[in-house]
Parts: C-alpha cells; sequence; structure tokens
C-alpha cells in the first residue's frame, strides 16, 4: 500500500501548489473591483468588467485547451498555462505605469486565458493521480487549498492596496499593484519552469481519462439532445454567477454601507472561509450521510434564504449573509458535474467543454448585478437578482437533472 502513495504525493503537492495558485488570482479580484473603482473613479458596472474580462476567458478557451493540452500533453499544458498567466500579471506593470484601465481589463483576460489552461489539464490529472475511488476526497483538499490562497491574497493585496489613505493622482495610486504583480510574475515564470523540467511529475496518456466500465452506449446525433447536460450548463452558468457575485462583490458592498476600506477589504475572506466550512463538512458528509443530489438542494435552498435575509436586513448583517451565500454556494460545482454529464457516453468530453463555457456565469452577471445597482442607486437591492438564479439551480436539483429527453 505505501508504494503507490509514494508515487503519487509527491505529484499531488504540485497540483496543490497549482490550486493555490488559481485561488490566489482568482480570489484577488475582489479587491481588484474596490481599487480600480477609486483609483479611476468608475461607477458599479464598469468596475464589474474585471470579473468580466478574467471570466468571459473561459468561454473562448474551454474548447481550444482540450486542443492544445492533445498537442502538448498535460504536464507542459500546465506549464505553458503558467507561462501566459505571467503575461498577463506582467502586463500589469505597463497599464499602471500609463494608468490604462483598458490595459489591466487585457491583462486579466490573458491571466484568464492560462488559468483556463491550467484548469482543463490539472483538474483530471487531479483525478488520474492516485485511486479513483479516493478523486472525489483529492479534489476537495485541492479546493481547500484553493480557498486558503483566495484569503490570503484577500488580505495581502487588501492591506497592500486598500489600507491607507487614497494618493493625489491616479498613477501614483497605481504604483501600488507594481511591485506585487512584478513578484507575482517571477513565481509564476519559476512554477512553469519547474513542471516543465519537474520528473517528479509524470506524463499521462489520454487513454487514462477514461473510466473502464463506465463507457455508455449512446445513440443519439446531438449533445443538445441532452436535457440533463444543457440544463445543466445554464444552472452552472446561474452558480458561477452567484458564487462571484457573493465574493466579489462583498468589499464594495462594504465600502457602499459606509465601512473603511480598510475593514471591507477583509469582507471577502468571511465568504472564503464560509466555503471552507462547507468543504469540511462535505468531506464528513458526503456520500456516506448525504447524496450529491440532496447537498445541491440544500444548497438551493439556503442561498434563496441567505439572499432574502440580506436584502432585508441591515449593516454588518446583511454582509454577513452575503458572506453566507459562500456556505450556500461551496458544495454546487463537485454535485452537479456528474449529474450533468450522466449518460453522455461519447459526449462526454465535448460536454464537459460546454460546462466550462458555462462559467461565463462569473463574467456576465456580476455586470448585470453592477448595472442594477447603478440603476436603481442600490447596491444591496441589487443583490435581488440572485433570487432567480438560485431558483433555476434548485429546478435542476429537483426536477431538470432527471430530465432524458426533451
Amino acid at each position: 500500500m505505501s508504494k503507490p502513495k509514494q508515487s503519487y504525493v509527491g505529484p499531488l503537492i504540485i497540483i496543490g501548489l497549482l490550486f493555490f495558485v488559481f485561488g490566489f488570482v482568482t480570489w484577488v479580484n475582489g479587491t481588484l473591483i474596490t481599487f480600480f473603482k477609486k483609483a479611476f473613479n468608475l461607477d458599479n458596472t464598469s468596475s464589474y468588467l474585471v470579473t468580466f474580462a478574467f471570466f468571459i476567458s473561459y468561454t473562448v478557451m474551454a474548447i481550444p485547451s482540450s486542443e492544445v493540452l492533445k498537442r502538448t500533453g498535460f504536464k507542459r499544458g500546465m506549464s505553458l498555462g503558467l507561462g501566459i498567466m505571467a503575461v498577463g500579471t506582467l502586463i500589469f506593470i505597463p497599464a499602471a505605469q500609463i494608468a490604462s484601465y483598458p490595459l489591466f481589463l487585457v491583462g486579466l483576460f490573458t491571466i484568464g486565458i492560462g488559468l483556463t489552461l491550467l484548469q482543463t489539464a490539472s483538474n483530471p490529472y487531479a483525478t488520474i493521480l492516485g485511486p479513483r475511488e479516493s478523486a472525489a476526497q483529492r479534489i476537495s483538499f485541492l479546493g481547500i487549498a484553493n480557498k486558503l490562497a483566495g484569503i490570503f491574497s484577500q488580505r495581502l493585496f487588501g492591506g497592500l492596496l486598500l489600507a491607507g489613505g487614497a494618493a493625489t493622482t491616479p498613477q501614483e495610486e497605481l504604483q501600488k499593484v507594481e511591485t506585487p504583480y512584478l513578484i507575482l510574475t517571477a513565481i509564476l515564470v519559476v512554477l512553469a519552469g519547474v513542471i516543465w523540467f519537474s520528473k517528479g511529475l509524470p506524463e499521462v496518456s489520454e487513454e487514462q481519462e477514461e473510466v473502464p466500465g463506465n463507457a455508455v452506449k449512446v445513440t443519439r446525433n446531438s449533445v443538445f439532445s441532452f436535457p440533463n447536460l444543457v440544463l445543466g450548463v445554464i444552472a452552472l452558468f446561474c452558480y458561477v454567477g452567484v458564487e462571484v457575485i457573493a465574493g466579489d462583490t462583498i468589499i464594495s458592498y462594504g465600502v457602499s454601507l459606509g465601512f473603511p476600506e480598510s475593514e471591507a477589504s477583509t469582507f471577502g475572506t468571511y465568504t472564503l472561509w464560509s466555503m471552507l466550512a462547507a468543504y469540511g463538512l462535505g468531506i464528513v458528509l458526503i456520500p456516506k450521510y448525504v447524496s450529491q443530489v440532496t447537498c445541491l438542494r440544500v444548497s438551493a435552498i439556503l442561498g434563496i434564504v441567505g439572499t432574502v435575509i440580506a436584502v432585508t436586513t441591515g449593516g454588518f448583517t446583511s454582509v454577513l449573509f452575503i458572506a453566507f451565500l459562500g456556505f450556500a454556494n461551496a458544495l454546487v460545482w463537485p454535485a452537479m458535474w456528474p449529474l450533468a454529464l450522466d449518460g453522455l457516453g461519447k459526449f462526454t468530453k465535448i460536454g464537459s467543454a460546454l460546462l466550462i463555457m458555462g462559467i461565463s456565469g462569473g463574467a456576465v452577471l456580476p455586470l448585470i448585478y453592477g448595472n442594477i445597482a447603478d440603476s436603481i442607486h442600490s447596491t444591496q437591492q441589487a443583490y435581488w437578482i440572485m433570487m432567480p438564479l438560485y431558483l433555476f439551480i434548485l429546478y435542476y436539483a429537483f426536477i431538470g437533472y432527471k430530465k432524458r429527453s426533451w
């Protein structure tokens, strides 16, 4: 038993480090939204172009990423993804020097492209390394690494970018990002090199992705003939939207309620701690005590309840219930994927790519939230946008995933 364990513990540590990188660069967006809003004097809609530029890359790169990996392999694909991310973080330097918000958005889009490639490679890699029966447990622990990184990045960048008084010019304010993003670029380049030349991270063949005994004979001619997948893509679009809204708007929301930036900069970590608590419960309870379907249903109900309380209370209580949505959201992703892909057979890979494209909910829905907030002059009442999103997730959890024909 000890020999197989030694064969994949080292590689999983490297993959865990990559998941830490995912979390670090993804969850810092909440801080950047508030920082850019102040530095460039943006309205809510314009500030949420941060999440749009970052997450729309998943739609652009979802299918191309699988083609790139066929040519590079998983290992070099991960290294290439890190290299592209490094280009994106490096763009932040000239963007800060010329005070160009559009160039910052180009940098975020480039980071997102690299991250899409990196995630497309590393998620199945984490499944393949080690016994398949413990794959869900490995991915849960990698998710914890992701959220801990998010807490660290929000604490670090919140302290660097949002602490202290505002600078006299946008250029002086934006200088704050130069040193941390230079350091982040160097770290990404080093990681890319480590993975490229690492002998402790074995290459895996595409055949290893296939699960013997799980092959499904499918006679349908189109991936769109599977309602459980199509409705699952829509549900995933809704889910990523509410997850990003809960995680990335909470700092700006706190500032709009009158909390000092130095205090509000920590609010995003509350959402991430909530997600970590849910991950912990999931590891203990699923599937021994609670099924994935039940988990999805409970998550949607908790999201609805949390949204109602957040928009009908005030002050710090409202902030806490936005953070509580992190708890409601955490286990939706792992519960939804197997339901959406069930029975797809030969369409499983294209189905997975369509689900990845559903991540664009994180691009579109926060932008709509910001537009509503600007239109009605209330960042709190704009959170009602989450109600129909959670209701659709609830529909999918009870009815949608069961549909096998239109």
